[in-house]
């Protein structure tokens, strides 16, 4: 075996790197995103800050494409499907946490990966070998896991909340799955860029259904915190996009999803030295092992 092949074995596939990436900064995010709310700046709020915050990467990924924007209808369609589908959802959370138990919410949510896979498999003919299959499994059984906290709150009185969940997972898993397709005719760069603009139409909603009869938090720990965590997420997502772009994903979603989970929780144990409780102790193992299992498996990259 000559020194190219072993050089060109020991590459870390781009799809990972940019997986990694979210997963890291997913997490970040996940342990901090609450700070906001704490500190009196309301998520409706914390919506309109965080659509600001994809402006500033899809500008640079632009500019660094040579301001190359896909146009046309596939491309407009592709684009704002995917970026009303995130944002939709988003909305749609935030109406379905006041009427409805987030332990029981989150946990319904965190499937879409299921969504992403049944389609990616059975449109895109995706298949991936027995280590990416069981990966796969393990992240999907530790996924509903990270968020299932029994105690505490009661049944709500209506069932709005769990319909809402099942639309919120539909959306993004359908948004995952779009991402890839669209990668298959259109630039990265482009498909975020979309991306920000979905967010922007929608950040008048959020606005909207901000409640201004509370007191807001204007200062330097409310929006402007929340832009620095908010951008955690963009670059995230911009991540997510590249990631899409160069790996299947059957391997990419359920990595992303029970990673990013994974890495708040064990910013939490070392940060706040917050120690998680058996089922989180669980999921922890099984999205580990889901991860390493999901990263060694072989991928193709899939770039035009």
């Amino acid at each position: 075996m000559s020194v190219s092949d072993l050089q060109s074995r020991s590459r870390v596939a781009p799809w990972l790197l940019y997986a990694l990436a979210t997963m890291v900064l997913w997490g970040f995010w996940g342990a901090f995103t609450g700070l906001s709310a704490e500190r009196g700046f309301p998520d409706t709020l914390v919506y309109c800050v965080w659509s600001l915050t994809m402006i500033v990467p899809a500008l640079i990924v632009l500019a660094r494409s040579g301001w190359k924007l896909d146009r046309g209808v596939k491309a407009l369609s592709y684009g704002m499907i995917i970026g009303l589908l995130g944002a939709g959802g988003q909305m749609i959370l935030f109406y379905a946490l006041t009427i409805g138990p987030a332990y029981l919410i989150f946990p319904i949510i965190s499937l879409s990966p299921v969504i992403t896979i049944a389609l990616s498999f059975t449109l895109l003919r995706e298949r991936t070998n027995r280590l990416g299959v069981i990966g796969i499994v393990l992240a999907l059984i530790a996924l509903p896991l990270f968020d299932f906290a029994p105690q505490g709150e009661g049944e709500a009185g209506t069932a709005l909340w769990f319909l809402l969940s099942l639309v919120i997972m539909l959306c993004w898993g359908l948004q995952a799955f779009f991402m890839k397709l669209a990668n298959h005719s259109m630039r990265a760069e482009s498909i975020f860029f979309y991306m920000m603009l979905a967010g922007l139409l929608l950040a008048p909603v959020a606005w909207m259904m901000t409640d201004f009869s509370q007191p807001v938090n204007w200062g330097l720990d409310g929006p402007w915190l929340a832009g620095l965590i908010q951008m955690l997420n963009a670059v995230g997502a911009l991540c997510l996009v590249f990631a899409f772009r160069h790996g299947k994903a059957i391997v990419v979603s359920p990595l992303t999803n029970a990673g990013a989970p994974l890495m708040t929780a064990i910013l939490a144990l070392i940060l706040v030295g917050t120690l998680p409780g058996p089922l989180k102790l669980v999921a922890l193992v099984l999205a580990a092992l889901a991860a390493l299992l999901l990263a060694l498996t072989p991928e193709e990259g899939e770039k035009r």
